[in-house]
């Protein structure tokens, strides 16, 4: 079971990335690029999957991943919380996060890494 504080935890500890809260809901970016949401209840977050993974993510788990709304086409993903470990939520959210951070930026992590 992942939290919405070990969500935002994982998130915030990414370079460059801040929450910032849109349309009613908290969102983490980096350079004002959302990556992953929560929804204001904390029970779901959504992640930019990369759109190959997308079918493959649900398809594993069918009850805990599911085609975002709205922006479900560009490959993201809705998770519930409570069926989803940490380590998987870790790997979503960072791979995310390298999607969408500048490329020197993820440089500059994985050589900390």
């Amino acid at each position: 079971m992942t939290t919405a504080n070990e969500v935002r935890r994982i998130a915030l500890s990414l370079p460059e990335t801040e929450e910032r809260e849109t349309w009613g809901e908290p969102t983490f970016r980096t350079k004002n690029k959302i990556f992953v949401t929560l929804s204001a209840d904390g029970k779901t977050a959504g992640v930019k999957a990369r759109k190959e993974h997308q079918t493959s993510i649900i398809a594993s788990d069918p009850t805990t991943f599911s085609v975002a709304p709205y922006v479900g086409r560009f490959g993201w993903v809705t998770v519930e919380l409570k069926r989803v470990g940490r380590e998987a939520m870790r790997i979503l959210i960072v791979d995310a996060w390298r999607r969408t951070a500048p490329k020197r930026t993820v440089a500059t992590y994985d050589a900390k890494a």
